[in-house]
């Protein structure tokens, strides 16, 4: 027969074990929490009155890490590396522009017809296949900017290596925290699965998308190239595919590494500046 003193310690055993399991699963949840912020931090843009994650992907750099526009943050400890030789040419002449509009260019493309995203940079041509159907909007506004000579002379701010790899562009700042004036909504964000904020996708080699704050439908003008596999939320909006020839290009930047000083997420050593920028119907 079981007494109420064995009784009274089997419960707080069972207890015991409840909480233990509970912390387990707290912990679990939290690695994953973590990871996945982490990712996010690199693609974020940083905007007006949003503190952006250290170089965030987000467009934002180092200092609040979001795709800058979301690159996770390093794992690896700071370490003291050789310099590394630039790889690309010098800029051509020329500053980036300073226009500003107040809305979203009206949709003027056809959404059936095929639209290459040329970028004439220092390091090599890389030709981007835009996808007008599902992201109609995002084709529409970068057409408008690049007729309008927006990324020319602008410079790739951001290059991560750890957990997402991407090289990050499209700011006329280089601060990370530029655009057009004007946000796009969202598109085509279950392109590569459903997925959520805690459950990533896989952003394939060879896809651009677009940087954001870490908010719905505040994408602008910076847009980041994925050169391998990366684990992203589906926040960004996938809206074409590279080159082959261009991701030889992204590879040759890649190599060269960043800035940070072993953190793998800084400013590219290689000199990347869109000399020019156009959009093309084929």
């Amino acid at each position: 027969m079981v007494t109420k003193e064995q009784r009274r310690r089997q419960l707080a055993r069972e207890k015991f074990e409840r909480q233990q399991e509970r912390r387990v699963e707290s912990r679990r949840k939290s690695r994953t929490r973590n990871s996945v912020i982490a990712a996010v931090v690199a693609v974020v843009v940083a905007g007006v009155g949003i503190s952006w994650a250290a170089g965030a992907f987000d467009g934002s750099d180092k200092k609040t890490d979001a795709a800058k526009g979301a690159t996770p943050s390093a794992s690896a400890p700071a370490t003291t590396a050789a310099p590394v030789a630039d790889p690309c040419d010098k800029p051509a002449a020329g500053k980036p522009g300073t226009q500003q509009w107040k809305k979203e260019p009206a949709l003027s493309i056809d959404k059936s017809a095929k639209y290459t995203f040329d970028l004439k940079t220092t390091c090599g041509d890389i030709s981007i296949a835009l996808n007008a159907a599902k992201a109609p909007d995002t084709t529409n506004s970068f057409k408008f900017l690049a007729d309008k000579g927006f990324f020319d002379h602008t410079k790739c701010h951001r290059l991560t290596s750890t957990g997402i790899y991407v090289l990050q562009c499209g700011d006329p700042t280089g601060s990370g925290s530029g655009g057009p004036g004007y946000t796009i909504p969202d598109e085509n964000l279950t392109a590569f699965g459903k997925g959520s904020a805690t459950a990533p996708v896989t952003y394939p080699a060879g896809t651009i998308a677009m940087a954001n704050t870490g908010q719905a439908h505040t994408g602008g003008s910076q847009f980041f190239l994925v050169y391998k596999d990366s684990p992203l939320p589906p926040s960004y909006t996938p809206f074409g595919t590279i080159s082959s020839a261009g991701m030889k290009v992204l590879d040759k930047i890649a190599k060269a590494g960043d800035n940070s000083g072993g953190q793998g997420d800084g400013a590219p050593n290689a000199t990347v500046v869109i000399n020019k920028a156009t959009v093309t119907k084929s």
